[in-house]
């Protein structure tokens, strides 16, 4: 789903922005999941400022908040990443998921002043309230005030977005006293084409490691009885599980030969599912074709 990633220094407006957003987006009758940090720090049992003084917790609930992201991603329903995002690292990181999904992406950075963050955030008054003991309605941190110690620290690390970032691009920059542009928003992510997934961002395709592994294992078998009955002295046409060609057991069959061909049919394989690779189904008459054409003697 596209993803409008939230991005700004502590109390600069993110989750009222975040809320607008979420309002428009079901008004234009798209399904919306709005993934808050807000919410994810309480669940997890942390308090607010003892969460951002600690670099461990924080790693979990970014963690949980991409994982969660990630989980909701489809072409239609829009998702809405309410957090500091102040890593721009963690944003790339996003970028490359969006990218994955083949879906778009924007970015609303929350532009304000630090010291006029700071006073919005002596105004905020709300006890911390942890899952233990909340209700669905209060597990929400964004009215709790941050220490000045915390805030600072918060700031300092900020990494601010940037246009000519393809990570924050589209960026649409929003100062407390503006209107969204909305509209914008919307056709950034309707009505442009997501861009095309790379190759560090694609999933790796069916040939690495799973496929030669079970393609061995269909090769092994088919040896096995080869040699089964080479050994008791069954030569001529032999039927084996899988294929409809039989396999021309001959005298000069041994472990060593069979082994010899298994590895060229491998690097061929190798070769072959750069492109596409063969359904593991055609494999046993593949490899039968291959020993019968590679192997001489009566």
């Amino acid at each position: 789903m596209p993803i409008i990633v939230i991005s700004g220094l502590p109390a600069s407006g993110k989750s009222t922005r975040a809320r607008e957003l979420q309002e428009y987006f079901v008004s234009r009758d798209k399904k919306v999941h709005l993934i808050s940090e807000n919410v994810a720090v309480p669940k997890a049992l942390f308090e607010k400022n003892a969460f951002f003084g600690d670099s461990q917790k924080e790693k979990i609930v970014r963690s949980d908040l991409k994982s969660e992201a990630s989980r909701q991603l489809n072409k239609e329903d829009v998702v809405i990443l309410d957090a500091g995002n102040y890593i721009k690292g963690y944003r790339y990181e996003i970028f490359c998921m969006t990218k994955a999904a083949r879906t778009t992406q924007c970015t609303l950075f929350t532009c304000i002043p630090q010291e006029q963050a700071w006073s919005f955030n002596t105004q905020r008054s709300a006890p911390d309230v942890l899952q233990e003991t909340a209700t669905e309605d209060q597990l929400n941190n964004s009215n709790v005030p941050y220490t000045r110690e915390i805030f600072d620290a918060l700031c300092m690390r900020y990494e601010e977005p940037h246009g000519n970032s393809r990570w924050d691009s589209p960026l649409y920059v929003a100062l407390p006293e503006d209107k969204i542009d909305l509209e914008s928003i919307y056709k950034s992510l309707y009505e442009t084409r997501p861009l095309p997934p790379n190759q560090s961002t694609q999933n790796p395709p069916l040939g690495a490691t799973n496929y030669l592994f079970e393609l061995d294992v269909i090769m092994q078998e088919i040896i096995k009885e080869i040699l089964g009955a080479a050994k008791i002295g069954a030569f001529g046409q032999l039927r084996v599980r899988g294929s409809t060609i039989k396999v021309k057991v001959t005298t000069s069959m041994n472990p060593m030969h069979l082994n010899r061909l298994r590895q060229k049919f491998i690097t061929s394989r190798c070769r072959a599912s750069q492109t596409t690779p063969a359904p593991l189904e055609q494999v046993p008459q593949l490899f039968v074709q291959f020993i019968n054409a590679n192997t001489t003697g009566c």
